[in-house]
């Protein structure tokens, strides 16, 4: 190739990456304002933010917020909104303690039950939005109202436990090493197995983007592939190297990464994943082309109803107790990390990684500002100012497009 034609095609090489940067910032620069925000923390906490013991903790406080903004961001894709998963998630807790606790019942069973009653009232939910047109903002805070009025008649107004053990290690256990059996020193069996997830990642990574080129589809330049899996390679490892010179793999973070894949399946490869896009995108248009929009409504209710029971009984875990506050304020935080992901408040936009990132982003805000000893009025309006900011984005770059 002569310098010539080298030189002809810089500049359109150059273009080609500041088209893709242009129509994929807000999915980048979510990552990236993550890596930033951790860094600003790493360092103004005297590296304490990244310390294995904090890391867990990180996981375990986020936990169940991560879990509920899967749900939440399908509600947000159809176009709707959901308020009542904090009072949800504190109810099915209150109702497990009291089963638990109180009854005597064995903690298996009742899971199961408490899982089935959330769902259960997500489907109740979703029939007065789907089927009777009523709006989701309406029926959701009669919801949050009635919720919350439950657990407290439930639990008359005091706190419940403790709850047995193998029911605590559901969100406070850990994966014990194989070699030795126990959860102390380095926990090789938890650091392979994060090697071997990152092997997979990348694998599957390489695999999609051959399919592509093989049908000619590939927007994204190799730079910023093989950039993006070196980070992610690098950050998994980075991960499971810290998480196994603590204590390991804790039991939460297993059911939350096996969520996660789950429900970014679902979204990227399967029918009904891109039928609730249709439906967020333009609902009439999706019910003339033969999508059974109320059905499909229906569902995406019903499974948030479930991932917040999930939520309550991880939480109630955490804690050792069911409280009649518990679950305040987490719809916000919910809706919040789903916005800040890069979910669209209009519908039809948003990514399941996305909700997961900006979940991490107010779990790691949070978490960097108690170690810096800020009050709570700065955080809340910190997280206030940073909600606001990741809408106006949204709302700008789709005028703009």
């Amino acid at each position: 190739m002569t310098q010539q034609t080298i030189a002809a095609e810089e500049p359109g090489h150059r273009r080609s990456i500041a088209s893709f940067v242009k129509s994929n910032i807000r999915e980048y620069g979510m990552l990236l304002s993550l890596i930033l925000i951790m860094a600003f923390f790493q360092y103004m906490t005297n590296g304490t933010l990244l310390k294995p013991l904090n890391l867990t903790n990180l996981i375990l406080q986020n936990s169940y917020i991560v879990i509920m903004a899967l749900g939440m961001m399908l509600i947000i894709v159809a176009g709707h909104i959901d308020l009542s998963v904090g009072s949800v998630c504190g109810f099915v807790g209150a109702v497990a303690a009291v089963l638990i606790v109180k009854l005597g019942y064995h903690w298996l069973p009742v899971t199961f039950f408490c899982l089935a009653l959330g769902a259960a009232i997500g489907a109740v939910q979703g029939y007065f939005v789907a089927f009777w047109k009523i709006p989701s903002f309406i029926v959701t805070l009669a919801g949050m109202l009635v919720f919350k009025g439950l657990a407290l008649w439930i639990l008359a107004g005091q706190s419940v436990g403790p709850f047995p053990v193998p029911f605590q290690r559901m969100a406070s256990g850990f994966l014990p090493d194989a070699a030795t059996g126990v959860i102390e020193a380095f926990n090789l069996t938890s650091f392979l197995i994060g090697a071997a997830v990152t092997a997979l990642v990348i694998y599957f990574n390489v695999r999609e983007r051959r399919a592509q080129q093989a049908h000619g589809l590939v927007e994204e330049p190799f730079a910023f592939f093989l950039g993006r899996n070196l980070l992610v390679a690098g950050g998994f490892l980075l991960f499971s190297y810290l998480m196994a010179s603590y204590k390991g793999l804790p039991n939460v973070l297993i059911v939350m990464f096996a969520l996660i894949v789950l429900y970014a399946f679902v979204t990227s490869s399967m029918t009904i994943g891109r039928r609730i896009y249709a439906l967020g995108g333009n609902e009439k248009a999706a019910r003339l082309s033969g999508i059974k929009t109320n059905r499909l409504t229906f569902y995406t209710f019903t499974n948030m109803g479930l991932l917040a029971g999930l939520a309550g009984l991880i939480f109630a875990a955490r804690l050792n107790t069911a409280t009649p506050k518990a679950g305040l304020g987490f719809e916000l935080d919910v809706i919040a990390a789903c916005f800040i992901g890069g979910a669209s408040a209009s519908g039809g936009v948003g990514k399941v990684v996305g909700a997961v990132i900006g979940a991490f982003v107010m779990g790691v805000m949070n978490n960097g500002m108690s170690i810096l000893g800020v009050g709570i009025d700065l955080q809340q309006m910190i997280k206030g100012l940073v909600l606001l900011a990741a809408v106006f984005l949204d709302v700008y770059y789709k005028n703009k497009a």
